[in-house]
């Protein structure tokens, strides 16, 4: 028997990097799974990555509309939803100098509003022993300079979750986050940085971290699989860090 047999999972932001990786272990491990994005190019491929079986929706985290048509289409779908791995975020670096008020709300309209009131519209859809696991990051126990905005945001994260699970636990959901260390996916290629910068500060994380190497996202995606089953009945409120040390150091 498979870990997620029988169980209903969303990922948002499912279309690349972690949430793919997420998407395809849940699917291996027998759920049925929807996943969200906002780019048709990366949408297409993620559902010919996928397979027919997937289910490929177009939806903004940031947007309170597409939050309340996702929950009305997973509960048409899929009945009760099991598991939500609420992956969707973006990041911008660089100094406080030069940083815009409206990346400040775009960065906590999608990466901390977002995840708290899809919670809110999934919760008529919930099952009764429904796993919730917001991805934060490694950066919010971290001070790295250039972050401030996005580190803020998954604090938020973090905290919002233990007083979610404290919320939830009566109606049977657990909520849990995975902070994930330096990870290698297509985020580093979206900081608007020239190349060799991005290289350069590429070099200097991979430097800082005990494994010396960047993770994987299918290592989030383990961890993700594990929040998502019944092996963790009994965690709720928890961060899972996998970051190669980086917080021992």
């Amino acid at each position: 028997m498979k870990r997620l047999d029988g169980r209903a999972a969303l990922v948002t932001g499912g279309t690349t990097g972690i949430g793919l990786a997420t998407a395809k272990r849940f699917l291996q491990e027998g759920a049925k799974v929807a996943i969200t994005g906002t780019n048709p190019d990366t949408l297409a491929a993620a559902q010919k990555e996928l397979g027919a079986g997937a289910l490929v929706l177009r939806s903004d985290a940031a947007s309170g509309a597409d939050r309340a048509a996702l929950a009305k289409t997973i509960s048409e779908k899929f009945g009760k939803l099991d598991i939500l791995f609420a992956n969707a975020g973006v990041g911008t670096f660089g100094p406080l100098e030069g940083f815009a008020e409206a990346e400040f709300d775009r960065q906590f309209a999608i990466n901390v509003k977002g995840p708290l009131f899809l919670v809110q519209a999934l919760l008529p859809h919930f099952s009764a022993s429904a796993s919730v696991v917001l991805n934060a990051s490694v950066v919010a126990h971290v001070g790295m300079g250039g972050t401030a905005v996005y580190t803020a945001t998954k604090g938020a994260v973090l905290a919002m979750a233990r007083a979610l699970s404290a919320e939830l636990v009566q109606r049977g959901i657990r909520v849990n986050t995975i902070s994930p260390g330096p990870i290698a996916t297509p985020i580093y290629g979206k900081l608007g940085m020239p190349a060799d910068q991005v290289a350069q500060m590429g070099e200097g994380i991979r430097a800082s971290v005990p494994m010396k190497r960047f993770g994987e996202a299918r290592e989030i995606a383990d961890a993700a699989v594990y929040l998502a089953s019944q092996e963790s009945s009994y965690t709720t409120g928890a961060e899972i860090v996998v970051d190669g040390g980086l917080i021992a150091s």
